[in-house]
């Protein structure tokens, strides 16, 4: 692979936008994340019946999953949620404690503000690794591109920055055992501020020179592709294919075709 053309400046910024939406599950993934502990919360919070409120959630997860199976959409953020969610309630149920729903979506996110902090510092921002493929440039930024990759870095700690807000705000809230705020400050936590932490990467990155392209070799081009290679239609009615033309490729080009 080599490096190619620089992408476009403004042409390009509304792709980045989309390009950072998709990489953090789009938001009907974020929907999926956060319905389940909405039913939760309220749930508990009328009925204080902590297995009625976690089959609550569980339910309204594997109903998601259907809708997305029916819709044949993808299927990844769906039962990570259906995973997610069926932990939470077994842990909630197995200690009585109906604090310990949100548990395990607390210690995952401390766990990726460490992760994103620690490929800040070394050099090795995520939302470059994320996004890069998705744009077309690889890592191309990290090497060939100083300027993304110091966009890649700011965007990386604004992430960081988000997952630090919630556990601030989180973790005393169940130290103290106070479902319903809790609850609600987790719904609070999800959309909103991943939207503004979108926004912000995609200032930060809109800013930044264009991602340069990778485009493959010559030598890794199909051969039908290359300079002076015999196309299917080139060849003559009646001429015979040389040792290095196979009879059968026409066909088989004709089947791709069709």
């Amino acid at each position: 692979m080599s490096s190619g053309k620089h992408g476009g400046g403004q042409g390009g910024r509304p792709a980045v936008d989309t390009s950072l939406i998709d990489a953090f599950g789009g938001v009907r993934g974020m929907v999926d994340m956060t319905v389940p502990g909405f039913v939760f919360v309220v749930v508990f919070t009328v009925t204080k019946n902590l297995s009625v409120s976690s089959f609550s959630a569980f339910g309204v997860t594997l109903l998601l999953a259907l809708v997305r199976v029916v819709r044949r959409e993808t299927l990844k953020h769906a039962f990570g949620g259906v995973l997610g969610v069926g932990i939470s309630a077994y842990i909630a149920m197995k200690s009585g404690k109906a604090q310990d729903f949100y548990l395990p979506s607390m210690i995952y996110g401390v766990a990726l503000g460490v992760a994103y902090a620690v490929s800040a510092l070394v050099r090795w921002p995520l939302i470059g690794v994320f996004l890069g493929p998705l744009l077309g440039e690889n890592m191309t930024w990290r090497t060939q591109n100083p300027g993304r990759l110091a966009a890649y870095t700011k965007a990386t700690w604004v992430w960081v920055a988000l997952f630090a807000l919630r556990a601030a705000i989180l973790f005393p809230l169940y130290w103290a055992g106070n479902v319903t705020w809790l609850g609600v400050a987790k719904i609070g936590l999800g959309v909103p501020p991943w939207l503004v932490a979108i926004y912000l990467s995609w200032l930060i990155l809109s800013k930044a020179p264009p991602p340069i392209k990778v485009v493959p070799d010559a030598d890794e081009q199909p051969e039908a592709e290359q300079p002076g290679a015999e196309q299917p239609g080139d060849r003559q009615p009646g001429t015979v294919p040389g040792p290095e033309q196979p009879a059968g490729r026409d066909a088989l080009a004709d089947l791709d075709q069709r």
